[in-house]
């Protein structure tokens, strides 16, 4: 099986002179941490990382692992951008591939473990998530509170999602990788009919997007040595 790491974004709420994935936490770039995380189950050979064409932060990284890892351009979408490794991985051979956010360096070993577990034992694959927990409210234009929104049975969506590539591409393909209802890639499978597994992962494995979720996730990696 193989990972695919989307990195070719900018990360602008991260309001950073660098991307977010880039960014140092517990003495390595978030990236780096990434890409350990996911080198942490034997089952991933190989790690595919899509980049932005100017990126100049890339050629710097050390990336602790012997797991091989492939650099491919990334594109100008989220979806553009799986969809070049999911490519590079299926021409590799790669009948699976298990595609995780480059700002998630706080995925555990055990959550990896059962995504990829129950995902291979599924017809459709499946992805990490959490149950909502907080009261969810409906907004205006003007920000105020118009509506409570019933929360049983809403998940928040994680990563990593673990998908047939050949399902992947076929879905890019049909819905265009353009399209901004493919906010991840459970939503291209959904969208071809099919439900993927929800697997119940940690509130730990945060993705950096926002101001000082660099420190939380400093404080989640210092926890675990």
């Amino acid at each position: 099986m193989a990972a695919i790491v989307p990195a070719a974004g900018i990360g602008r709420r991260m309001q950073s002179t660098r991307p977010k994935q880039y960014l140092q936490i517990a003495g390595s770039t978030v990236l780096e941490l990434t890409v350990k995380a996911l080198s942490q189950d034997p089952r991933i050979s190989h790690i595919f990382i899509a980049t932005s064409a100017e990126d100049a932060y890339y050629p710097t990284l050390n990336f602790n692992t012997s797991t091989p890892i492939t650099r491919v351009e990334g594109g100008a979408t989220r979806a553009a951008s799986v969809q070049s490794g999911v490519a590079a991985a299926a021409a590799a051979g790669f009948v699976w591939v298990a595609v995780h956010d480059a700002a998630r360096p706080c995925l555990s070993a055990e959550e990896l473990a059962s995504v990829l577990d129950h995902a291979l034992a599924d017809e459709v694959g499946a992805l990490l998530a959490l149950p909502v927990a907080d009261t969810l409210k409906r907004a205006s234009e003007q920000h105020r509170s118009l509506a409570t929104v019933a929360r049983e049975q809403l998940w928040q969506a994680l990563t990593p999602q673990v998908f047939r590539s050949a399902e992947l591409l076929s879905g890019f393909t049909r819905l265009g990788v353009d399209n901004p209802q493919l906010t991840d890639e459970a939503s291209v499978i959904e969208a071809l009919g099919k439900q993927p597994k929800l697997v119940q992962g940690k509130r730990s494995n945060i993705k950096i997007t926002l101001p000082g979720d660099e420190q939380l996730a400093q404080l989640w990696l210092t926890a675990k040595t």
